[in-house]
């Protein structure tokens, strides 16, 4: 510091001279760097040594505009310039004072080093705006919003939905005034406000809270199931009605079931389902049906339907099978029932003329719609009886098809079937004839084996003997030759 002052006294008491001008010393400004808007403060600019016998005029400015002074003292013997000023928004940045040596052109002005002021002005008028997406659009798009100030700088905003703070997270930014949200959804929907604060000096804190905003992110109708049951009116009157639903979607949604390309009926509700009433013909096809929903976005397409009703018809098929256990018991059994034909059949099982609920002691009904009905049974239990099951449409009961009637108890459980006992008998009579077979066909080989060697012997035998005849005529006929030939005189 003593040093810095030192340089700036010999600073203030010289002369530079250059082709006979000279340079005034670097005048001191001074004063706070951090100032209220509207408070008056004053700044101070002195030379620490006064050209002997001159005035010195010190001007006070905002740097790079000269144009303006914000205050000019004259000073013949030293003193201090004070330059009390009311302040603006205007003053924040580098303040300068200027100092120049009246009627004396041979002098240069000299100025100060800058002085950085930093002006505070409490936030007032917080307002949302919506930059881009709307106070109501569909889920998927991006929402920013920005906080602005009718008053008020050097402010931090803070974001708050339905009363608490905005969390930051890859899809929500806050970037000094604005909010980001990408990629929104449903759950970003509600109340947006924002908050802006600044302080002085630690000890005065401003505050600005901006009115809310209804921001409303919808979601996209999905796509629509389509069904239908049956309703009877009467005997001969039959509809159906059919069932529009999606799972997700914001209200309303208009639905709308079309035949093939002809629009048959829509409406707008204020939920997800709609259900339209068709007049029904029984065992007709009436043609494929598609639902369309809506809720202001694009246009879901549910799958085609096609309307067709069979009424129940027979026979009804009842068979059974069963589990078995140690030492071939029969431990579990099943019953299954089904109908020819029909869109909507409904079972009933019966024992002994009683009707079984879905659920007892020893059974439980399970229900394959539309395919089949089957009947469970524990072997444990009192099982003995006859057994039947009906069906009938599911929207009239007054026609019932009954199936034929099947007497089941443990022995004849245990007791082989006839089929079985004959496949095994059947099974024992044939290995008994091939193994006869092998047999007889071993024996006729062998016999036939044998025989042929017989004869084959005997053929053996025959030529042996021949061609040993045949040897004994030679040996005599030789003797006779020899004895002959010897003989002649």
């Amino acid at each position: 510091m003593f040093p810095y002052l030192l340089v700036e006294i010999l600073l203030g008491s010289c002369y530079c001279s250059k082709e006979g001008s000279k340079t005034l010393g670097r005048p001191e400004l001074f004063g706070p760097s951090v100032v209220l808007v509207n408070d008056i403060v004053d700044f101070k600019c002195q030379l620490l040594s006064y050209p002997k016998n001159e005035t010195v005029l010190l001007e006070f400015f905002k740097e790079g505009n000269r144009n303006k002074s914000l205050g000019f003292y004259s000073s013949s013997d030293g003193e201090v310039a004070t330059f009390p000023i009311v302040i603006k928004t205007y003053h924040q940045g580098n303040l300068e004072c200027v100092g120049t040596v009246q009627n004396n052109s041979h002098v240069e002005p000299s100025v100060s080093y800058p002085h950085n002021l930093k002006v505070i002005e409490p936030v007032a008028g917080a307002k949302v705006i919506i930059e881009f997406g709307g106070d109501e659009f569909f889920e998927g798009e991006t929402l920013q919003l920005r906080c602005t100030l009718t008053s008020g700088n050097h402010a931090f905003f803070k974001w708050l939905v339905n009363g608490q703070p905005v969390l930051q997270s890859p899809l929500h930014h806050v970037v000094k005034d604005q909010l980001f949200i990408y990629r929104s959804t449903s759950a970003d929907s509600g109340s947006y406000m924002c908050v802006a604060t600044n302080h002085y000096n630690a000890t005065r804190v401003f505050t600005s809270n901006s009115l809310e905003v209804q921001i409303t992110v919808k979601d996209v109708i999905s796509v629509p199931d389509i069904s239908f049951s049956v309703l009877t009116e009467d005997s001969l009157n039959y509809f159906a009605l059919v069932t529009c639903q999606s799972i997700r979607g914001t209200l309303p949604v208009t639905f709308s079931l079309y035949k093939g390309t002809e629009l048959a009926y829509n409406t707008t509700v204020d939920e997800r389902k709609a259900t339209f009433k068709i007049p029904l013909v029984l065992d007709r096809h009436l043609g494929w049906f598609q639902c369309q929903a809506n809720n202001g976005n694009e246009v879901a397409y549910s799958q085609w339907l096609p309307l067709e009703v069979v009424s129940v018809g027979g026979p009804v098929a009842m068979h059974y099978d069963y589990d078995i256990g140690e030492n071939y018991a029969v431990v579990g059994l099943r019953f299954y029932c089904k109908a020819t034909k029909g869109s909507y059949p409904r079972y009933r099982w019966f024992l002994n003329k009683t009707l079984l609920q879905d659920r007892g002691d020893f059974y439980y009904i399970f229900n394959q719609q539309p395919d089949q009905s089957i009947l469970m049974l524990s072997v444990e239990g009192s099982i003995a009886g006859t057994y039947h099951c009906e069906v009938f449409d599911m929207f009239d009961n007054t026609t019932t098809i009954s199936s034929k009637k099947k007497y089941i108890d443990r022995n004849v459980l245990n007791r082989l079937p006839v089929s079985v006992v004959a496949v095994v008998f059947g099974c024992f009579t044939f290995l008994v004839v091939l193994v006869s077979a092998c047999c007889f066909i071993g024996v006729l080989f062998r016999e036939t084996k044998k025989g042929e060697k017989s004869i084959l012997n005997q053929k053996l035998s025959h030529a042996y003997e021949d061609e040993l005849v045949c040897q004994i005529s030679g040996s005599s006929s030789s003797r006779l030759i020899i004895s002959g030939h010897v003989g002649v005189p």
